[in-house]
């Protein structure tokens, strides 16, 4: 039976989170607001400074790394779901929630009162991972911001009342 782990990547821990994100980018470019390309061209200094501030998250499986999710401040008291990818051998085995307990702790203990994300149309699995812990849609889809102009998403948000004795974070 496999051991599932989550910590908090530091900025020393830059080239692990460099990987992993060269890897989600890899496996499922049409996910993300980003390209591999764009994010092959960044610099060591760059990927030290996006672990600053921020709570960026590895899922580790008996110890080999598995998946991020991070939470980045937006404004004050909300933070936005950044990130989330689980590689493919480790889907539906509870990885997803994991990254997201340790995500929805951070935001909480640094006074956020909202969390917001915004979800690929047609990523079902996500969209009902992110509903087991407590977000829900506020908006009709529309167009991505980002290069992949036919790319379509929806917000979810996920509110202090939830953030608090809501849903479990467990997934249950």
């Amino acid at each position: 039976m496999s051991s599932f782990t989550t910590h908090v990547l530091e900025p020393a821990d830059w080239r692990l989170y460099r990987a992993l994100r060269l890897a989600a980018l890899t496996d499922a470019p049409q996910e993300f607001g980003s390209t591999l390309a764009r994010e092959e061209a960044l610099t060591e200094d760059q990927w030290r400074r996006r672990l600053e501030g921020r709570g960026q998250f590895v899922a580790r499986q008996d110890g080999d790394p598995c998946g991020i999710a991070g939470v980045v401040p937006a404004e004050p008291r909300v933070a936005e779901l950044v990130s989330v990818w689980v590689r493919p051998r480790s889907r539906g085995q509870g990885v997803g929630g994991l990254l997201l307990d340790a995500a929805l702790g951070w935001a909480e203990e640094h006074g956020c009162v909202e969390v917001r994300l915004t979800v690929s149309e047609g990523n079902d699995a996500a969209e009902r991972l992110y509903s087991r812990h407590g977000f829900r849609r506020t908006a009709a889809g529309g167009p991505a911001e980002d290069a992949a102009a036919d790319r379509r998403e929806f917000a979810m948000v996920r509110t202090e009342h939830l953030l608090r004795g809501g849903p479990s974070r467990t997934g249950t």
